[in-house]
């Protein structure tokens, strides 16, 4: 089974005016930086800041009255909880929501501040769903499946029709992965219209069990997930996504959490636009294409990401671009030589952020002293010809970061 073109069409007249039509945006940047002409899909623009409420908001639409009042109950990470609060609280039915433990504060007050109880249990996704599914025998709740239902995916699927509709002539679709609801109504709704369109998924390495399971054909658990991009960190994706996204995804791509953290400094840089971590996974996805010159729209698929996460982020994202350069050296301890170091610093442009002149470091502290230096630089061409002026100075230098 699959969603079925039909009720994503149904979905997508339903959903008019309820959540935002993400309106493409062309990147001069990514399109240069990859080789193809690459269109935004601004998810982290929608309402609830992800795709999530697409496909709450019609699963909901499609119970009957008396399971309404039932009232609902959802887990999720983060983004799926938002999206069934808010859609439950616009058609008037009350929502109980589990979250792991480790749940971003943001994403948690921003659900309770949709009107739904939130209870907080284990570390991880499957550990709240378990819980869930729990409560939900107990207390007699309708549940609401993240991903591993066809309502939800045709929700989803919506996304995939609206790229279609402003970008006729798209080659490539990219999105990310977590249990596959998003992946599976996008190319569910792609390739009943357009066939020859390549959709392709990502997932971040350290949670990688769609990857897995379409390699070895079966469904696979994961014994961990080891992930900065917590809206993906699925150990078993779904039953029902599975032969969905057997059947109509062209490839799936992994990445290093390294290359999130470089792909969120450049969306914010570049297009001012913030993205949590699972949603730029379709941006570092991009320098893993072997073509070129063709029309390819990365999904971003939510932006809810506390500003103490921004702020690792964009650090993080500096050293990946040679941005940061921290170094050490011992030098003489004698009078002249940080001045000296200073000297060739400003030569070659580099800002010094941060410096720490410290004889304790060193074995003989008398005669040596150790220097660790961090600049602001323009990039790993820049960092090299820094390092090469510091040895022709006379220096040993021992990157750091």
């Amino acid at each position: 089974m699959k969603p079925e073109i039909e009720q994503i069409e149904k979905a997508r007249n339903l959903l008019k005016g309820i959540c935002k039509e993400t309106k493409l945006i062309h990147s001069p940047f990514f399109s240069t930086e990859s080789g193809n002409d690459i269109y935004l899909k601004p998810e982290n623009l929608q309402l609830t800041g992800a795709f999530k409420i697409r496909g709450a908001y019609y699963k909901i639409s499609c119970l009957s009255e008396k399971e309404k009042s039932r009232g609902l109950i959802a887990s999720s990470a983060g983004n799926h909880a938002q999206g069934v609060a808010l859609a439950a609280q616009m058609q008037g039915v009350n929502a109980t929501i589990v979250m792991p433990k480790t749940t971003p504060l943001i994403k948690v007050e921003a659900t309770k501040n949709f009107g739904a109880r939130v209870i907080l249990e284990g570390d991880c996704y499957d550990d709240a769903y378990q819980e869930a599914r729990r409560l939900e025998q107990e207390e007699g709740l309708v549940f609401i499946h993240p991903f591993d239902d066809y309502d939800v995916m045709a929700g989803q699927g919506t996304i995939g029709l609206e790229i279609l509709e402003e970008l006729s002539d798209v080659h490539s679709i990219i999105v990310p992965i977590g249990g596959g609801g998003l992946i599976a109504g996008i190319a569910a709704a792609v390739k009943a219209k357009r066939p020859d369109v390549r959709i392709i998924g990502v997932e971040p390495e350290g949670a990688s069990a769609m990857s897995d399971s379409v390699f070895r054909n079966k469904l696979q658990t994961l014994d961990s997930v080891e992930t900065i991009a917590d809206g993906v960190a699925v150990k078993t994706p779904g039953s029902q996504t599975f032969p969905v996204i057997k059947e109509f995804v062209d490839e799936i791509i992994t990445i290093p959490d390294a290359e999130l953290m470089e792909a969120f400094l450049l969306l914010l840089e570049r297009h001012k636009l913030i993205a949590e971590n699972s949603g730029v996974l379709s941006l570092a996805a991009l320098q893993k294409l072997k073509v070129r010159g063709e029309k390819i729209v990365p999904v971003i698929s939510g932006g809810n990401i506390d500003v103490v996460t921004i702020s690792s982020m964009i650090d993080r994202g500096l050293v990946r671009r040679g941005r940061i350069f921290c170094f050490s050296a011992e030098m003489p301890d004698e009078p002249g030589q940080l001045l000296n170091i200073s000297e060739i610093l400003a030569r070659e442009n580099a800002n010094i952020i941060k410096l720490d002149h410290n004889q304790f470091k060193t074995l003989d502290r008398f005669k040596q002293v150790q220097l660790e230096v961090t600049v602001e630089t323009n990039g790993h061409e820049h960092v090299k010809r820094i390092i090469k002026a510091l040895e022709e100075g006379g220096y040993s230098v021992e990157r750091v970061y």
